[in-house]
């Protein structure tokens, strides 16, 4: 019996329970303090009253010998999966309903997918990025290239032809840095794939944070993403689906490589490997996007949105640099005067008592970054940047 020896080559997930540990040793030695959290990648948000009456109602019908429901297909009710197609028509996004496929959120696709990739393929991903990207590909042994994102292209980096590389992960709007890719850069990144016969691999999670309808939500508003993309989606942050546990996986028919639709490979795969989403958890999705659902869920991505701006509005007025915030949950800044991640990490618990993340836990590139969220409630974020601000100026 052998192990998977390339798991002994992952590196301790050691950021946020480092954060944990930090953060407990500062409450026991200053009991009174009133420590604010701009750190947390979790909604708090409660789920739209919609949302709510589909669970109880779709819990109802599982009571009835009449409506309950067993084994479900393992890519999604139909009727999920049309509300979902109708979705991105209003995007002017044409796919079918059997290219959608529901899961239990993005993260599992995101990983999972590798599956129907060979152990050979070459996977470029950005740097700084979510460690999900890079440690699925470890623990599988693929082979990793890094795509340099820094200040100077503004965390948005471009194809180079001299690099070749097989699977390509895009997020945007980004996580951790909040930047967001124009039609233009995704153009460069779809051109290259179909160039170099790659394949993209497109997290969407935060598509509902933009704004602008000169920025594209989906990948497959660009000419040719159907031929060498897949995109992923998820309702976590869009309607605050963090422990309902719901997503969608789009892969187009129209993708195919060495004479295989990856459309057939990815049905096996779920078949084989996936029992499908709840019932009662797709109904509950299912309303999201209904009329209704789509107005409820705008208030609490506007509440986000709202948060974001107080928080990028005290950065304009500090002369730090960032990015995100504008069409993002995520607010990625240089750390003042020179610090490291770490060291500013404490400067704020310790002199402010506000909590974040430390840009180098995404990656070499994030060293001297930092990550704010405007997950949590308006009036301590209004807090946290008066604490910021006065901490700065002084």
């Amino acid at each position: 019996m052998n192990i998977n020896k390339h798991y002994l080559e992952l590196e301790d997930s050691y950021l946020f329970s480092t954060i944990a540990k930090k953060v407990n040793e500062y409450a026991q030695k200053n009991p009174s303090a009133d420590i604010i959290r701009l750190g947390i990648g979790d909604v708090t948000l409660p789920l739209a009253p919609i949302v709510v009456e589909a669970i109880k109602k779709a819990a109802d019908e599982m009571g009835k010998q009449e409506t309950f429901k067993g084994y479900g297909p393992e890519q999604g009710y139909a009727f999920l999966r049309e509300a979902i197609q109708k979705y991105y028509l209003r995007k002017n996004v044409s796919v079918e309903a059997d290219e959608i496929f529901i899961s239990d959120g993005a993260k599992s696709d995101l990983g999972n997918i590798l599956d129907i990739f060979s152990l050979d393929n070459t996977v470029l991903v950005p740097d700084p990025v979510y460690p999900v990207y890079v440690d699925t590909n470890i623990m599988a042994g693929r082979k990793i290239i890094y795509a340099d994102a820094n200040d100077s292209n503004g965390f948005l980096p471009l194809p180079d032809d001299k690099i070749k590389c097989d699977i390509i992960y895009i997020c945007s709007p980004n996580n951790p840095t909040g930047a967001v890719y124009t039609k233009d850069g995704l153009k460069k990144w779809v051109d290259y794939a179909l160039k170099n016969d790659s394949v993209i691999l497109f997290d969407a999670a935060y598509e509902c944070f933009i704004k602008s309808e000169d920025l594209p939500n989906s990948i497959y508003e660009i000419e040719g993403a159907k031929k060498c993309a897949i995109e992923f989606c998820s309702l976590s942050k869009t309607a605050g689906f963090t422990g309902t546990r719901c997503g969608y996986t789009v892969v187009p028919k129209e993708l195919v490589k060495q004479n295989a639709v990856l459309n057939k490979f990815w049905v096996r795969r779920q078949t084989t490997k996936f029992n499908g989403v709840p019932y009662i958890v797709q109904k509950a999705a299912e309303a999201v996007f209904s009329e209704e659902g789509q107005k409820q869920i705008k208030k609490n991505i506007q509440y986000y949105s709202e948060n974001a701006k107080i928080i990028s509005d005290t950065m304009d007025k500090l002369n730090i640099w960032y990015t995100g915030g504008k069409h993002s949950p995520y607010i990625w800044l240089k750390c003042p005067n020179n610090m490291t991640s770490w060291e500013f990490f404490d400067f704020l618990l310790e002199k402010a008592a506000i909590v974040g993340t430390p840009g180098s836990g995404f990656g070499k590139n994030g060293e001297g970054y930092f990550r704010l969220t405007s997950f949590g409630n308006k009036e301590r974020t209004i807090e946290a940047m008066e604490r910021f601000t006065k901490l700065i100026n002084k």
